[in-house]
């Protein structure tokens, strides 16, 4: 078979043998490949620092049954640099790295607008301008409405009623009416909805000087949002360091199961039901 090329994210690697690795790509044309390098965990490897995890990367494979098999690599952005020696950052991303894979589908299905998301992403971390909550917090957002899952903020998830809104519920969809409200529905502070829908259409003035509670608040239903989507929980989300956990108490917590761990973070009613468990950043 003809060998091929693509960009590709490194998202993660694992041992193969004594000197192999197995990586794990997020390509722009080929979606999810994984893939072979050989020999890259010895010293005198060409290309193994050029595939480590958040690298961004000009790759060319040779097609196999199981596994594809890296031939060249070039360095487009070394991203990795800027993320590892800042733990909030590097938390970030590992979290960005994971929900990408996790969304990306089957293998060798093209997302082009992910891997656009996602390189963007990285780089929105590297520049340092925003916080790195705030980059994931939309990074989740825009995620999720390419895979289908955008949850309704504007208008009521069930009847399509025009907002704004006051609860939200993850199985109805996300912002519900007064109407539709369902058992267990929680009661977000004012200005929750309104971040969320700023941060998912790229609106970042005011973001970074939201109330704390309400930046948390606003975490707590995107997290609770994608990860009862996944139907499992992300392993790094609980990870990630967030400026706004140390202030804030009664902060909405990065959990499958709850929409977060204080009442008077997020209200709920007390009939709780099953939500109770280049594209650009810049």
């Amino acid at each position: 078979m003809r060998l091929y090329r693509d960009n590709a994210v490194v998202l993660r690697q694992h041992k193969l043998g004594e000197a192999d690795r197995i990586v794990t790509l997020l390509t722009r044309r080929h979606g999810l490949v994984r893939a072979v390098a050989k020999g890259v965990r010895r010293t005198r490897s060409k290309f193994g620092a050029r595939l480590e995890p958040f690298a961004h990367i000009d790759v060319q494979l040779h097609p196999g049954r199981s596994l594809d098999v890296v031939t060249q690599v070039q360095t487009l952005d070394a991203f990795a640099a800027d993320i590892v020696d800042d733990y909030s950052r590097y938390t970030t991303a590992c979290a960005i790295l994971e929900t990408a894979e996790r969304l990306a589908g089957e293998e060798r299905a093209p997302v082009p607008r992910l891997h656009a998301l996602t390189v963007g992403a990285l780089r929105a971390l590297c520049d340092r301008i925003r916080p790195p909550e705030l980059i994931l917090d939309a990074f989740l957002l825009r995620a999720m409405t390419y895979a289908g899952w955008a949850p309704a903020i504007g208008r009521c998830a069930r009847c399509d009623r025009p907002g704004p809104h006051t609860a939200f519920h993850v199985a109805a969809g996300g912002a519900v009416c007064v109407h539709c409200r369902p058992p267990g529905a929680a009661t977000p502070a004012p200005g929750v909805l309104a971040l969320m829908d700023a941060l998912n259409h790229g609106r970042w003035d005011g973001t970074e000087t939201a109330d704390p509670a309400v930046r948390s608040q606003a975490s707590g239903l995107i997290a609770a949002h994608l990860q009862w989507h996944l139907e499992r929980r992300l392993r790094t989300l609980p990870l990630v360091e967030r400026s706004t956990d140390r202030p804030a108490a009664g902060a909405v917590g990065r959990d499958a199961g709850a929409v977060g761990p204080d009442a008077d973070a997020v209200r709920q009613d007390e009939d709780r039901d099953s939500t109770t468990r280049p594209a650009s950043i810049a």
